[in-house]
């Protein structure tokens, strides 16, 4: 049931005409960036990708990329997603599980484990804790492919032919929910009651977060009231904070630390969550130059904010100002109105109370090279 929910809102959430980035930790892609991460990956003890030999090798997946090969020279949105899975020069797209085994490694063994052998750590982390990052990054991933199906109701003759578009979504239907059923598989195998809640609340998050993401681009010509700033807090979080935070929280719980740990763990991965995010939304920017082609979403947090600073009455003309006579919007002017009040300043200083308030959380935990590599992703958000 609930696969079969999440699929037909991803279905309304990408046009075939309007891909989505791949990731929830679509970064900047700064050298800062991927070298944080490198260096993480190193701390852990070897890349977190949910792409191991044990996955790759079983017959199921096999199945799905020899078919998934068939959409190569199509323009469906599987395709691009699948190759940035294989091509992640800018490592965005296995920031969950490498957190989740940053703070599990940063917050040591706990004193209430008795029955949990130390001697079963590896690089200081619990096998119980790598399967979770697993399980997260497999959910995550899971995500990101349901949202490559395309809204066939949106195809056009210039997405190219209906077929292709037809079994692409096949592909993306099957290959999402064979990762997720294998997620739900591995996170029953864990055998712990509470993280089992943990990690089942956070798909219902994302699905809400879904909905209500369709709700706002369904309303993408900017005419209509919108969301407050408070809301599209909220409501980011459902989609790009909740998974990341409750894993934090449910790799805290398999390690038996208590309640205090819990809630740091959860607000580094909720506050960290929401300063990328924000840190993505204002690339276009604080990257843009004079006369560069450019778009944005007009849900992005810095147009969020001056719809909110401006007022609705003065942010409708200014959409009529930046209209060209084929009644299509000139972002290049749209950005001019944005910069020349203070929506943008405004997304930059949330974006870095956010990245604060992650540092804040995480020096409860000892000092320690995991917590040095949980400090300098926390900072990576904030530059630009």
């Amino acid at each position: 049931m609930l696969f079969n929910v999440w699929s037909r809102l991803c279905c309304r959430t990408v046009s075939s005409r309007g891909q989505r980035t791949l990731s929830l930790f679509s970064s900047s892609g700064t050298s800062n960036w991927s070298k944080v991460v490198s260096e993480a990956e190193k701390i852990v003890g070897y890349p977190t990708s949910f792409m191991s030999l044990r996955c790759l090798l079983s017959d199921e997946l096999s199945n799905v990329a020899m078919h998934v090969r068939k959409l190569v020279g199509t323009q469906h949105p599987l395709l691009s997603t699948a190759r940035g899975f294989v091509y992640d020069n800018r490592n965005n797209l296995q920031m969950r599980g490498v957190i989740v085994l940053l703070i599990s490694k940063a917050a040591g063994p706990s004193h209430a484990a008795s029955d949990l052998l130390a001697q079963d750590m590896v690089s200081g982390i619990y096998p119980s804790q790598r399967n979770l990052a697993e399980i997260t990054e497999l959910i995550h991933t899971a995500f990101l492919v349901h949202r490559g199906i395309v809204n066939l109701k949106e195809w056009t003759v210039s997405d190219g032919p209906l077929k292709d578009m037809q079994f692409g979504n096949k592909m993306a239907v099957l290959s999402g929910d064979f990762l997720l059923a294998n997620a739900c598989t591995g996170l029953a195998q864990l055998d712990n009651t509470k993280v089992v809640e943990l990690i089942s609340s956070a798909i219902g998050d994302l699905v809400q977060g879904i909905y209500n993401e369709n709700s706002n681009n369904n309303e993408e010509n900017g005419l209509t009231d919108g969301v407050d700033v408070a809301t599209w807090e909220d409501q980011t979080f459902l989609s790009h904070g909740a998974l990341l935070a409750k894993s934090c929280q449910a790799a805290m719980e398999l390690a038996k630390h208590d309640k205090e740990s819990q809630r740091l763990a959860y607000k580094y991965g909720k506050h960290l969550s929401l300063g990328h995010k924000l840190n993505s939304d204002l690339q276009p920017f604080v990257k843009s130059s004079v006369g560069e082609l450019l778009s944005f979403s007009l849900s992005a947090a810095p147009v969020v904010f001056h719809r909110q600073i401006v007022g609705q009455e003065r942010w409708h003309q200014q959409l009529q100002q930046a209209k060209t006579l084929r009644n299509q919007l000139d972002y290049s002017k749209l950005l001019a109105a944005i910069k020349s009040e203070k929506g943008m300043s405004s997304a930059v200083d949330l974006c870095r109370y956010h990245g604060n308030k992650a540092l804040e959380a995480i020096q409860a935990f000892p000092s320690s090279e995991a917590r040095s590599a949980l400090e300098n992703i926390a900072s990576a958000v904030t530059k630009f």
